[in-house]
């Protein structure tokens, strides 16, 4: 899989299911390192999918990945990024990233914004890498959220 075989689509409610089973894959390593299911684990893919847009990374006609965005007054907000275990280390978060940047610019954002657990250190350094910053850090059921903004060119 290279990247120019990744192709992408908006979800469909057909899609919850698989997106849900990439989600807890693509989580499932956090467990043992905060004693419990990451919340995206937890959520409701098919109301998700209905009330706003999701892109998939799709290759070989099965998806490999999401991003999961909220418009908000003044950024958009990243809900979710996720990349099948299976797919990982071959740039698909870094284009789901980028496709988020896009679409943010489009609507007329010069912010994007997202949170994560302090303890997904590989995430954190991810989303450094692709020049978020640390915005906040705040307690959250044992452990800290970090809070992480990126200013787009405009």
């Amino acid at each position: 899989m290279t990247n120019n075989s990744i192709r992408f689509r908006l979800a469909e409610p057909p899609d919850a299911a698989a997106i849900r089973d990439i989600v807890r894959a693509a989580y499932a390593k956090w467990v043992p390192v905060i004693g419990r299911e990451p919340l995206p684990m937890r959520a409701n893919y098919e109301k998700a999918v209905a009330e706003h847009p999701l892109d998939l990374a799709v290759a070989d006609g099965h998806i490999v990945g999401m991003i999961e965005t909220i418009p908000a007054e003044d950024h958009l907000w990243i809900e979710n990024v996720c990349v099948a275990p299976h797919a990982q280390g071959r740039g698909i978060g870094r284009l789901l990233l980028e496709r988020a940047e896009r679409k943010a610019l489009e609507a007329g954002h010069s912010e994007i914004r997202l949170l994560t657990n302090g303890a997904f250190e590989a995430n954190v350094s991810l989303y450094r890498k692709h020049g978020f910053v640390i915005d906040r850090e705040e307690p959250f059921m044992g452990g800290m959220t970090i809070y992480m903004s990126k200013k787009l060119p405009r």
